[in-house]
């Protein structure tokens, strides 16, 4: 496959740093530690990078669907107003309400954007190109290669929840409280389906490791694993508080919910937190699901973020166009439809490998053959699932329909006759 060469440059820079913190004597322990520090901080400066570009993208975007103009007068088409939007929110007044617990209130904000940030650390950007680099072992363009990366995400995930709680509980106001018990009820029932996918795709990858689970996608694991990819992606829309799923910040129903009370850049950490983590599911779905880095021409981290942006759209264009869910409705669609679909698909995956196996149909053997059964029994499974749910929505429709008694059934009412003396 012929390429662009583009993560050579920065595993050449890596290189040569390392090489240069060597020759001048410092010990192996310690440039070990500066270079694990010099990678947080690039994954940092991109998920930074990350954010401000999704929130000038979505402004665009949401003003094409909505037929308006959208950001134009920061810089050139806009592209300055994610600056703009920075310095305000430093110079707004930073308030605190009275009987507040000063020092969860101010913490919540930061394990918000830290817990988002954090995910960041095991996405392979990049290809492993093997071989020695300046006395240690070349790795993949990635924070850290972790055998159980998926489990880390799922774990670092679930960090976003305390933080949420922290800012209910010590904003010490009711509302806040209120949109924090909501919040963390959502979050905690949609990791349920969450999980089961993550199962059924650890189940046919065999690792948890995230560069490996690029490299073994012999077919791109949406096409075998539909189902499991559709339940992550509705999944991660709830976690991350994205619409038709947030409920987390319904400003019409509970005034902004958790982060009522926090304003300048404390509010604008949390708005980090949420957009990065959107941009961490869709990331996550690249990886898993959409080969990751692989593509002809263009490096491999190019590829990495064009699927991904794909992805981001895919969630802008939802939140743009579908209404809000009750929370009775969103607690039900979770419980009755997302975990039933996410566990009768761990069931089908799991007899529908071991039966192709049997017949010498692998993802090794035969990439395309075991694809395509794999993806036509997904599509018999969702078939059956949306057919399932479109019943049950007409019954519910038909019990609330007012009974309307047929004329002939309808006696006049006789009106009483008035006589007089």
């Amino acid at each position: 496959m012929i390429q662009i060469p583009g993560n050579d440059i920065f595993i050449a820079l890596a290189t040569w740093l390392r090489q240069w913190m060597l020759s001048i004597g410092l010990d192996v322990v310690f440039v070990d530690i500066v270079m694990a520090l010099i990678r947080a901080l690039m994954l940092a400066i991109v998920a930074l990078v990350v954010f401000i570009v999704i929130t000038w993208l979505e402004r665009k975007v949401v003003a094409r669907i909505q037929d308006r103009i959208g950001p134009n007068l920061a810089g050139p088409w806009g592209i300055l107003q994610p600056i703009a939007d920075a310095i305000k929110a430093i110079t707004k007044e930073d308030t605190t309400p009275a009987g507040a617990d000063v020092h969860i209130f101010n913490a919540a904000p930061i394990l918000s954007a830290v817990a988002a940030v954090l995910v960041y650390a095991v996405l392979p950007f990049g290809p492993n190109p093997g071989g020695d680099c300046a006395g240690a072992p070349c790795g993949p363009m990635a924070g850290t290669d972790m055998s159980i990366g998926l489990f880390y995400v799922l774990a670092v995930g679930a960090v976003s929840l305390i933080a949420v709680l922290m800012a209910g509980w010590s904003s010490n106001n009711k509302y806040a409280l209120l949109g924090a018990f909501r919040a963390v009820a959502e979050l905690l029932s949609y990791e349920v389906p969450q999980v089961l996918s993550i199962a059924a795709m650890v189940m046919i990858a065999g690792t948890m490791n995230m560069t490996q689970i690029v490299e073994v996608q012999t077919v791109p694991f949406i096409f075998p694993l539909f189902v499991t990819a559709l339940v992550f992606f509705v999944s991660g829309l709830a976690e991350a508080g994205r619409s038709p799923f947030d409920l987390v910040e319904a400003e019409s129903e509970i005034v902004a919910g958790y982060h009522i009370e926090y304003s300048g850049m404390k509010f604008s950490l949390f708005f980090l937190g949420e957009f990065v983590h959107a941009f961490a599911v869709c990331a996550v779905i690249t990886t898993v699901f959409l080969n990751g880095w692989q593509g002809p021409i263009l490096p491999g981290w190019v590829w990495f973020f064009v699927k991904s942006f794909a992805v981001y759209f895919i969630m802008m264009w939802i939140k743009f166009t579908m209404p809000r869910f009750r929370i009775d409705q969103l607690m039900a669609f979770n419980w009755k439809f997302l975990v039933p679909v996410s566990l009768l698909n761990l069931l089908m995956l799991a007899v529908g490998d071991t039966v192709l196996k049997s017949v010498a149909i692998t993802r090794e053997t035969n990439p395309l053959l075991w694809g395509g059964i794999l993806f036509m029994a997904n599509l018999a499974l969702l078939f059956v699932a949306m057919w399932a749910l479109g019943r049950s929505a007409r019954k519910s429709r038909l019990d609330k329909r007012p009974i309307v008694a047929r004329v002939e059934d309808v006696k006049p009412v006789q009106s009483p006759v008035v006589t007089s003396n």
